[in-house]
C-alpha cells in the first residue's frame, strides 16, 4: 500500500487563519481584562479611582511616571508644572449614583473627597500641616469611546509615606548639603504628618 501524505496548512495561511480565529473569538467572548479600565460600558467612578490611585502614589511628580495617568484624562490644556502638592492620608470616590450630578448620558459629575494632611512646596522643599477635609466634583465625560477626566484640573494628592520615600530619595541623590538638609527636614516632617 502506497504512503499518502496529508496535506497541511502552512506558513503564512496558518498565521492567517490562527489570528482570524482569535479575532473572533475576542469578539464573541470578550473578557473583562482585555477591555480598556475607561470603556464606556465600564463605571466612569471607576475612572476616577484609577487615577486618584495613580496620583496617590506620586506618578505626577515626575515626567517618566505622568504617562501612566494620561489615558484617564483629557484636561482642555497641558497641565502645568505643579509646585505645591497636597499630601493626602487617604481618598474617596463616590459610588452612590444619586450623589453624582448627571449632566447628560454621557457625562456626569463625581464627588470626591480627600483627607488632606497638609500641602508640600516642591520648589522650598518645605511642608505646611493643613488637616482638613477636601471635597470637590470631578466632571467626567464620554471622549471617543473612553471614559475621561476633563475638569478640573487640580494638583496632585499624594500619599504621605509615598512623598516621604519621594523626598528621601532626592535627599540622596543630592550634592548640595544645604539642599540635602532641607530635603531631610522635608523627609522627617512628612513622616510625622498627621501622627499625635
Amino acid at each position: 500500500m502506497p504512503h499518502v501524505k496529508k496535506k497541511m496548512i502552512g506558513g503564512p495561511v496558518r498565521i492567517l487563519l490562527y489570528l482570524i480565529v482569535l479575532a473572533v473569538g475576542t469578539w464573541l467572548f470578550p473578557a473583562p481584562a482585555l477591555s480598556l479600565t475607561g470603556d464606556l460600558t465600564n463605571d466612569p467612578a471607576k475612572v476616577i479611582k484609577k487615577y486618584l490611585s495613580l496620583d496617590q502614589r506620586g506618578v505626577r511628580l515626575a515626567a517618566e511616571t505622568y504617562e501612566a495617568v494620561k489615558p484617564y484624562a483629557a484636561w482642555d490644556r497641558e497641565e502645568p508644572a505643579w509646585e505645591r502638592v497636597v499630601v493626602i492620608r487617604k481618598y474617596s470616590v463616590s459610588d452612590d449614583v444619586t450623589q453624582w450630578t448627571i449632566v447628560s448620558s454621557t457625562e456626569a459629575l463625581i464627588p470626591v473627597t480627600f483627607q488632606v494632611l497638609g500641602v508640600a512646596d516642591m520648589k522650598t522643599a518645605t511642608f505646611v500641616p493643613e488637616p482638613r477635609k477636601e471635597q470637590f466634583s470631578i466632571r467626567i465625560r464620554a471622549v471617543g469611546n473612553q471614559w475621561k477626566m476633563v475638569s478640573p484640573a487640580f494638583p496632585p494628592h499624594v500619599g504621605r509615606s509615598r512623598l516621604a520615600d519621594f523626598a528621601k530619595d532626592a535627599m540622596l541623590r543630592e550634592t548640595n548639603d544645604d539642599r540635602a538638609r532641607t530635603l531631610r527636614k522635608l523627609r522627617n516632617d512628612l513622616a510625622n504628618a498627621g501622627r499625635p
